[in-house]
């Protein structure tokens, strides 16, 4: 990914150094900019806990105006955080930055406005790959979110509030997750292993399908379609 990135986009990423990962169509609902909601405290905390590199892509719909101009604020906090916290935006984001970006970093960051997240695949993806979340807690994180097990939490389930989960995000990275990247190493690998062996292995394919033959169809066709349905419960007795 470090590498791609400084041969498309002229800007050298350090492996060794904290990186966030946020991916995903631009839109307003998503909130890529919530990040940026305090930007002081953000250096604070790159300056006084650990270092932090950030890696932004995706499109926004050609009429999605909104959209575009959520990437613009991007672009303008990354150019305020010049010189003390790297911001890169991958441009034409597409199936192989995605496969970069998800394999990549060091935490998957997801800033849905609740409940409009619909699901919230590139998370499914970074965890297989064994990069953990951070994220609001709604589409498929209200069910992967074990907290501090496969990730963490932005924030309650309850209503969304912006104010209240811009300094939860903070918190949790000043607090929780920075300090363990860099003092307590063998603890974040840890995290990253149940990423994959929780997250991974549930959120699948094989699920999918399993469910929606399920739902859609019903009875009628499980002597046609060798799927084992497999439920929550299943997955927290093992």
């Amino acid at each position: 990914m470090i590498a791609e990135l400084k041969s498309r986009t002229g800007v050298q990423l350090d492996e060794k150094v904290f990186t966030i990962g946020f991916a995903r169509r631009a839109a307003l609902y998503k909130r890529p900019e919530l990040l940026f909601s305090d930007i002081e405290r953000l250096k604070r905390i790159a300056r006084q806990v650990g270092p932090v590199q950030i890696v932004y892509g995706g499109k926004a719909h050609p009429r999605d105006f909104g959209g575009k101009t959520v990437i613009q604020h991007v672009y303008a906090a990354a150019a305020t955080l010049k010189g003390i916290i790297p911001v890169v935006y991958v441009e034409n984001y597409d199936l192989t930055w995605g496969h970069l970006l998800t394999s990549g970093a060091d935490l998957w960051l997801n800033t849905p406005q609740r409940p409009e997240e619909a699901s919230g695949t590139s998370g499914m993806k970074a965890a297989l790959n064994g990069v953990p979340s951070l994220s609001i807690l709604d589409g498929w994180w209200i069910e992967g979110c074990i907290e501090g097990v496969t990730g963490w939490a932005i924030g309650t389930d309850g209503p969304s509030d912006s104010s209240a989960e811009a300094s939860s995000l903070y918190t949790k990275l000043e607090s929780i997750i920075l300090p363990m990247f860099y003092r307590r190493s063998d603890e974040y690998a840890r995290i990253m292993r149940y990423s994959i062996a929780l997250n991974g292995a549930f959120f699948n394919t094989q699920r999918m399908l399993s469910q929606y033959i399920s739902n859609a169809y019903g009875d009628e066709c499980w002597g046609r379609w060798p799927i084992r349905v497999v439920s929550s419960k299943t997955r927290e007795e093992h």
